[in-house]
């Protein structure tokens, strides 16, 4: 099938085999419901565009042309404010059971505009065991006009019941050449630099784009880059795991502290509290709750940063074992490639899979809740040669 450009299809960079299943449906799916499958689970690696496909099937439902990208329940599904399509998202640690539990209760509802009551539960793998189980009842008996499209990286992330309860979708890595050409004719972005940040970017499309319009960020993983080479000593580490650490924290409280802020403001004027009132019964617990979710984000936009950095570092390590063990490879990072050949010399094969071995499980030990600054000393460590 081809896809005309403008279509909601068009951005699913690398997803031929996806875009023609979910047309397939979309061209399948009766009025009366019948046909349609009601609950989807897309998943895929970081930046395959697990979201993006969701967004363009969902709209693709409501779309009388199956997506033509002009017109009005296109337009504003790609505007975010359609209002038969919901996004389920979270920008804390997990996705509560009261908030699905309301989600659930609205899916019952008839479609007010479009065709189909379509939501999206981004990062589905971040459900709590509760409201996946509230999730589940809906998904089991489905209203007859409502479609549930659930996102994960990966099936074996989501509770058993639900994926055995959902047609599965599997995203794959873009490649390089196609990332760079959406870059390049979308964005305007000069070849040689889409090229450059597509390869640096592993796949990661959302990653790209933001190298090559943020020169900020490509100073940031240069100095990343930067790292191995600079551990020469245990105080190199020490410094290099604080510096990684501290960046991470002061970049996740730029977003943080002027949201926690916003969040606060709109909670006091919900309940009606003034500077020197008197506080409704109940407002303590919910500026407690409120407090509660604004850490976990906290928390996860930190870890995010440093999950970044150490992405970074392992492409640098697989480089360096490319020109070890594989001459001629074409390299992730190849505009610090004269960084990599001095590590190669110095490094012995063994020795930079050690690294890597470090540096996954510096990943493993932060996803099991280790004290960031602990866990990337040690890795920092195993860095050293």
């Amino acid at each position: 099938m081809t896809v005309a450009p403008g279509s909601v299809w068009a951005e699913l960079v690398g997803q031929e085999p996806v875009v023609e299943t979910l047309r397939s449906a979309v061209a399948s799916a009766g009025g009366d419901g019948r046909s349609m499958t009601h609950a989807w689970l897309f998943t895929g690696p970081p930046g395959s565009g697990r979201s993006n496909a969701a967004m363009a099937f969902a709209t693709a439902l409501q779309c009388e042309l199956g997506g033509c990208g002009q017109c009005h329940s296109c337009t504003t599904a790609r505007a975010g404010s359609h209002p038969d399509i919901t996004l389920i998202t979270t920008q804390g640690l997990t996705i509560g059971v009261e908030g699905i539990r309301e989600y659930v209760r609205a899916s019952s509802l008839r479609p007010a505009l479009g065709r189909w009551q379509v939501l999206i539960v981004e990062d589905a793998d971040r459900l709590t065991d509760q409201a996946a189980a509230a999730l589940l009842k809906a998904i089991e008996e489905p209203s007859r006009h409502t479609v549930w499209i659930l996102c994960a990286p990966a099936a074996d992330d989501v509770m058993i019941t639900l994926r055995s309860r959902s047609r599965s979708v599997i995203l794959r890595t873009p490649g390089t050449e196609a990332i760079a050409r959406l870059l390049v004719e979308r964005d305007g972005i000069e070849p040689a630099m889409a090229h450059a940040v597509a390869a640096a970017s592993q796949g990661h499309i959302g990653r790209a784009r933001g190298l090559a319009r943020d020169a900020g960020a490509r100073d940031r993983r240069k100095m990343i880059l930067s790292i191995p080479l600079a551990l020469r000593g245990i105080g190199e580490c020490m410094s290099a795991a604080q510096r990684v650490s501290d960046e991470a924290t002061t970049r996740a409280a730029s977003f943080c502290d002027a949201a926690d802020e916003r969040e606060l403001a709109e909670l006091r004027q919900a309940w009606g509290v003034e500077d020197r009132g008197r506080r409704p019964a109940g407002y303590a617990g919910a500026v407690s709750t409120l407090e509660k979710d604004q850490k976990r984000r906290r928390t996860r936009m930190t870890r995010d940063a440093i999950d970044g950095v150490l992405l970074d570092l392992l492409s640098f390590c697989r480089d360096v074992l490319a020109v070890q063990c594989a001459g001629g490879t074409e390299l992730v990072n190849a505009d610090v490639a004269d960084d990599i050949a001095e590590v190669a010399r110095l490094w012995t094969p063994e020795s930079t899979i050690g690294a890597i071995d470090a540096i996954v499980e510096c990943r493993q030990a932060l996803t099991a809740n280790a004290a960031p600054l602990l866990a990337l000393e040690r890795m920092m460590m195993g860095l050293r040669r």
